[in-house]
């Protein structure tokens, strides 16, 4: 992929991560900032950034122990209050003082609590499948593959592997879409293709109480109430359940709500119709 340039940005605790950043029309064009999911990267948006550059500066991170970031050697800093930490500091030092964000699923739940711990630094949300009561049924699902797939012997083999976990999420894909979803989501490393991110960030999945966490989002959440929201929902999504959407509609009554047909969790972005949606709610 071409029109953005590599990025590396030092956190706190010394941590070196990757940014992708596209740049906008001008110089003090407007920001975007993209936040990929668990155990995602920057590739989640190569479709969606470009789309916005005529309006937007687009930075799109990479979270520690995902893609070309650095892994953390303490393994309870993978916790979403740790990546929300990095991100403030990111565009903090930047000198970047309002921005809209799109965040896919963790991306998500990392935007509400940016926005509930700095607010004002949020003008515009894009939530991509996710809210504060995250489905069971979907977070079984994603704790039975986080860290354990592979290594594969090629290409093939891991595309395959990849069908086979997701075909329910995107049932109408061709070979070719899953051929390049493997290229999103592994990389090769001496002779071999593995998952690009660290396995060790599942191992805090395990020790979190859900009840717990659900109390702690809605009220994240309810700090959005007032930053003009747009939620996206795959139509076949084990995570994000119609009754949590319409109490995240009842709590936030401007919230506009997109549903994408045929797409389970999480939508890519590029699905037919959504890359316009987008852009039409992010430009003011």
């Amino acid at each position: 992929m071409s029109g953005f340039k590599d990025r590396f940005f030092q956190t706190q605790d010394g941590l070196t991560l990757y940014i992708r950043d596209y740049a906008g029309p001008e110089d003090n064009a407007a920001t975007v900032l993209c936040l990929h999911g668990l155990t995602r990267n920057s590739k989640d948006f190569q479709d969606l950034a470009p789309a916005l550059t005529d309006h937007f500066r687009v930075l799109v991170p990479e979270q520690r122990g995902r893609g070309r970031s650095d892994y953390d050697d303490d393994v309870s800093r993978y916790a979403l209050l740790r990546y929300v930490e990095d991100m403030y500091s990111l565009v903090g030092d930047l000198g970047i003082e309002h921005l809209a964000v799109v965040g896919t699923s963790m991306g998500g739940l990392m935007t509400f609590a940016l926005n509930a711990l700095h607010p004002g630094l949020i003008t515009r949300a894009v939530i991509n499948d996710i809210g504060p009561e995250i489905a069971e049924a979907g977070l079984n699902r994603i704790k039975s593959y986080v860290g354990v797939a592979g290594p594969f012997a090629d290409w093939a083999e891991a595309t395959a592997y990849l069908k086979s976990v997701s075909v329910e999420i995107f049932p109408d894909w061709s070979d070719g879409q899953w051929a390049d979803f493997a290229r999103q989501c592994y990389v090769e490393r001496a002779g071999s293709v593995v998952i690009d991110y660290d396995p060790r960030i599942a191992e805090p999945l395990t020790t979190q109480s859900n009840d717990t966490e659900t109390e702690t989002l809605w009220s994240l959440f309810g700090a959005l109430s007032s930053v003009p929201s747009l939620l996206i929902r795959g139509e076949l999504t084990d995570l994000l359940t119609e009754s949590c959407v319409a109490k995240m509609c009842d709590m936030h009554p401007g919230m506009t709500v997109l549903s994408v047909p045929r797409v389970g969790h999480a939508p890519m972005l590029n699905e037919p119709g959504v890359t316009e949606s987008i852009r039409n709610f992010l430009i003011p």
